[in-house]
């Protein structure tokens, strides 16, 4: 058994695969119109159809898909470059906090309402990971 990735659903891939192109510098690896994978990895899903494949029904609600119960968590080699990219263009949760760990990160939310979080690259093998400035 392997993990591969977390699948946002999202109500227009059009617009979610341009703010993750242009915001967060994402390459796009395979498009198939309903359904992005980034070179990275992560991919989202037009919702509607995604419902459809799952369920085998469209739910009758326009409710954001993000509700506050999922973090998309991102690294970036100069966090503060990327908050000064991406913050005038999103809803922000907080700007730049060092957290208990020492990692140095930000949160916002996507078009659907999910959260995403910024972060500097952690070194978890290391024994000194806390130091980080």
């Amino acid at each position: 058994m392997q993990f591969i990735n977390p699948i946002p659903f999202v109500r227009d891939i059009s617009r979610s695969k341009e703010f993750y192109q242009k915001r967060l510098g994402l390459k796009v690896r395979e498009d198939f119109g309903n359904f992005v994978l980034f070179e990275t990895g992560f991919a989202i899903h037009e919702g509607r159809s995604l419902e459809q494949t799952v369920w085998r029904k469209e739910f009758a609600t326009e409710e954001p898909y993000g509700r506050r119960n999922l973090l998309l968590y991102f690294e970036h080699d100069d966090v503060d470059a990327a908050f000064e990219a991406i913050a005038p263009y999103v809803e922000l949760i907080h700007p730049i906090e060092r957290q208990a760990w020492g990692q140095r990160v930000f949160r916002f939310y996507d078009p659907d309402g999910h959260a995403v979080e910024i972060g500097e690259p952690q070194d978890l093998a290391s024994p000194d990971n806390s130091q980080k400035s």
